[in-house]
């Protein structure tokens, strides 16, 4: 049975950091692209970073580039997202995601900056 699952979100002052977490199972992890992505309230999901199987070429929305680092251990198969600098527009509801043939997704994590 395949299962994402996203930890580490919460509620941040803008300019806090966190860390979040997703754990991976039921799938061949290493061979996976790896992303996060994120819904705000209104709006449409969208793409936040992105990593290759290998751990490589991680790739950034525009809006989070230099802030936001993706991350990922294919050992004990885990992606990690840290956000640093964060920003009331960093509301959202984040998720895991992972990507092939098939394409997985987890709950998802609510972050929320605010002060």
């Amino acid at each position: 049975q395949v299962q994402l699952v996203e930890s580490g979100g919460g509620l941040v002052q803008p300019g806090g950091s966190l860390r979040l977490s997703c754990a991976a199972s039921g799938f061949t992890f290493r061979l996976y692209i790896m992303r996060w992505y994120r819904q705000a309230p209104g709006k449409e999901r969208e793409l936040v970073a992105a990593i290759t199987s290998a751990g490589g070429r991680p790739n950034y929305a525009e809006s989070v580039k230099g802030r936001f680092t993706i991350s990922r251990d294919n050992g004990k198969n885990m992606v990690y997202l840290q956000m640093n600098s964060l920003k009331p527009e960093d509301t959202a509801m984040y998720y895991c995601n992972a990507y092939r043939w098939n394409n997985y997704w987890g709950q998802g994590t609510q972050v929320t900056v605010s002060s």
